[in-house]
């Protein structure tokens, strides 16, 4: 294994660990902030940014794409869907459904005052199968790159099989997501107003992507990991009244918005979180 790819997807699964798109910034995300601390990092940024090792990060969705599940103490967790059964489309008009009677229920029940102790549904995921790819030593990016981890020890993967020619959109920075706000927007202001002002000091209206609508244009939206480093957490403006936040994704993300992209029954592996070492590592479960 190299050490430097290891040592630099550590650092990265670290960064998005702490990501918590609910709460104000801590000290350490102030300080950072800060003009004389960000210029002496930006050196740093500069120099990783040219490392054989982090090439990848601006790279299109890659063509082998795996689906993380994650086992708790019963039972397995699916892929992050709540599907039971239902079709993707489905899923997305039910999302747009809840989102709109939620945007008109927060209007209605939640204070307008932005600072206020309120909190709710902060990611601008859609409902849909996620998948990443696999990195250097086989391990799915999915594995690694979890925001505000649960602790999890145990996972399932599965092959995603996607269709050839499959039209994905991709996000490699502020304007591919304001550009997909500004075609597609929902008004999401009353439901994200508070816990988006907390994390990110802007008042004013709100908005996502329409992901059903989306869908009929193509099969996926993609993450790059500069996309995320650039963009998650942050507001990033849309229009001159209206802004956006990339929450809830990580690096190196894809959402499938069709049924044209499924789950390979056929190819999944079980990894177990080895925590002895300095690092914590994924190692594939042995099969009898």
């Amino acid at each position: 294994m190299d050490s430097g790819a290891a040592a630099l997807r550590s650092t990265l699964a670290g960064a998005v660990d702490t990501a918590r798109y609910w709460q104000d910034p801590d000290g350490e995300d102030i300080l950072v902030a800060a003009e004389p601390v960000r210029r002496e990092l930006r050196r740093v940024a500069e120099h990783i940014a040219r490392s054989a090792h982090a090439q990848w990060w601006t790279t299109l969705v890659a063509a082998e794409q795996w689906s993380v599940g994650w086992s708790e103490s019963v039972g397995w967790s699916d892929d992050g869907t709540d599907s039971a059964g239902s079709t993707t489309a489905e899923l997305l008009r039910d999302y747009s459904d809840r989102t709109a009677a939620e945007e008109v229920r927060a209007e209605r029940d939640r204070p307008a005052d932005p600072s206020a102790n309120w909190s709710g549904w902060w990611w601008s995921t859609p409902p849909t199968r996620c998948s990443s790819r696999r990195l250097f030593d086989g391990t799915p990016a999915g594995l690694w790159f979890v925001e505000d981890s649960m602790g999890w020890e145990r996972a399932i993967t599965r092959r995603v099989k996607i269709p050839a020619g499959a039209r994905v959109y991709e996000v490699d920075g502020a304007q591919a997501w304001a550009e997909l706000c500004r075609q597609f927007p929902v008004e999401v202001t009353a439901q994200k107003r508070h816990d988006w002002y907390r994390t990110t000091g802007r008042s004013g209206r709100w908005v996502i992507p329409d992901w059903p609508r989306l869908s009929e244009r193509y099969e996926g939206v993609h993450l790059t990991v500069a996309g995320y480093l650039a963009t998650a957490g942050t507001a990033i403006a849309v229009d001159a009244d209206t802004a956006s936040v990339i929450a809830g994704w990580a690096p190196d993300d894809t959402y499938w918005l069709t049924d044209t992209v499924v789950l390979d029954s056929d190819d999944s592996r079980i990894w177990v979180c080895d925590t002895s070492g300095k690092h914590p590592s994924w190692v594939e479960e042995a099969h009898d």
